[in-house]
């Protein structure tokens, strides 16, 4: 197991935004695709919410909620704003058409991997959408262990959450590096003991990730510089 002069012998990444493009390219295309604002969708879910008594996107992410009862839950709020009945249901192959790789961060995960650091994803996901995202990464060559939200009922930043990953790789929060877009996410992690890099692009977020876990790292154990 790698552990440097910060103590860090493990690297919990999230999926979506950090290991793939912005999730928002995904939300434009459906705006291109649908005529519906990322807005106008924001609107729609708040009166979901509203009319639902909890947020259905959350709810989903827990696993709580089938996909399909999602989508009817924000057609039926969307019915009223649009004027008419929407067609939502191809929004998932519209989100995952817009989906892709980030060969960076990919990169460094391998390479913190090759250099002995033990590796988990923690991600806010959807049951149904497993079977799509997962090919879309070497995720069982690079992370030991995945917690999905959707399969174990509670999501980030839900302190819960945190506690099965630290749970499943046997590490105290302080030996671990958190890394996602979300910055509620980071110091839902914070709070949890980890330190955490809120992504924001690749050059920022590899810079952060490899001072943090300092500069023997990147000389000694092969971090060669992800492009």
């Amino acid at each position: 197991m790698a552990e440097n002069g910060s103590g860090i012998a493990a690297i919990v990444s999230d999926f979506g935004g950090v290991l793939t493009t912005p999730l928002i390219q995904s939300f434009m295309a459906f705006q291109d695709r649908t005529g519906i604002t990322t807005e106008v969708l924001g609107h729609g879910m708040q009166a979901a919410s509203e009319a639902n008594g909890g947020n259905p996107l959350f709810e989903m992410e827990r696993g709580e909620l089938s996909e399909a009862d999602f989508l009817t839950q924000l057609t039926d709020a969307l019915e009223p704003l649009l004027g008419h009945r929407p067609e939502m249901h191809r929004f998932r192959e519209i989100y995952f058409e817009a989906l892709d790789p980030n060969p960076p961060m990919i990169e460094l995960m391998r390479e913190l991997q090759d250099a002995g650091y033990r590796m988990a994803m923690l991600t806010n996901n959807v049951r149904e959408w497993e079977p799509l995202w997962r090919p879309m990464l070497p995720v069982d060559e690079i992370f030991e262990t995945v917690v999905d939200s959707a399969f174990v009922g509670c999501r980030k930043p839900e302190s819960e959450i945190y506690e099965i990953v630290l749970d499943r790789i046997d590490l105290p929060a302080e030996s671990c590096l958190f890394v996602d877009d979300v910055q509620v996410n980071c110091e839902g992690a914070e709070k949890a003991g980890m330190a955490a890099v809120h992504f924001q692009d690749n050059d920022q977020a590899i810079a952060e990730i490899k001072e943090t876990l300092g500069p023997e790292n990147q000389a000694g154990r092969g971090m060669h510089g992800a492009r």
